[in-house]
């Protein structure tokens, strides 16, 4: 029975979907397609930096605890507590990548987007993981209304998605031809 085509069928994949009320379900899932565009170009993923905030949040927990428990009170520990606060770079970055394989390119990808709160506007910005790099191209950018990209019952028309992050992906790559 398989061979009667239904293996050239392909496989029924199940529509992403948002809750059209919360800008955080959209602006997740939105990111989530983004990563498998910016993958599927030959980027892949680069985990250090995101460890990194891992170990660093660990030993904020840590620290934090010593501080609940320290036996000096507040005015005495003043100088402990200012060495308990942390500073993260880059928080709108959803995605950070090493160079495709290949390429002469020598910086990886920074991808970074907003939604901001009671707005429909989707910005999502491309610049390079190394500014000062002589491989560095200008970032770029684009805003548009989540609108266009979903359905009026909440699912994410991908297609539409997909073409409009990989002209993105190639304005940034073209960037460096014309310079």
């Amino acid at each position: 029975m398989a061979s009667d085509g239904a293996a050239a069928t392909p496989a029924k994949v199940t529509p992403k979907k948002a809750n059209l009320l919360d800008p955080h379900s959209i602006k997740h899932l939105l990111d989530e397609t983004i990563s498998d565009v910016v993958k599927s170009k030959g980027y892949t993923e680069d985990t250090r930096l995101g460890n990194l905030k891992l170990g660093i949040g660990a030993a904020v927990i840590a620290v934090a605890l010593l501080a609940q428990f320290y036996p000096k009170k507040f005015p005495q520990n003043r100088e402990f507590l200012l060495g308990c606060i942390a500073y993260t770079k880059e928080k709108d970055a959803t995605l950070f990548t090493h160079p495709p394989m290949g390429s002469f390119n020598r910086t990886g990808l920074i991808i970074s987007s907003k939604l901001p709160r009671f707005s429909d506007m989707y910005t999502l910005t491309i610049a390079s993981a190394d500014p000062q790099s002589t491989s560095a191209n200008k970032p770029v950018h684009f805003t548009k209304s989540v609108t266009k990209w979903f359905t009026k019952e909440g699912v994410l028309v991908e297609g539409l998605f997909w073409k409009d992050v990989e002209k993105l992906i190639d304005d940034y790559n073209s960037e460096h031809k014309s310079k």
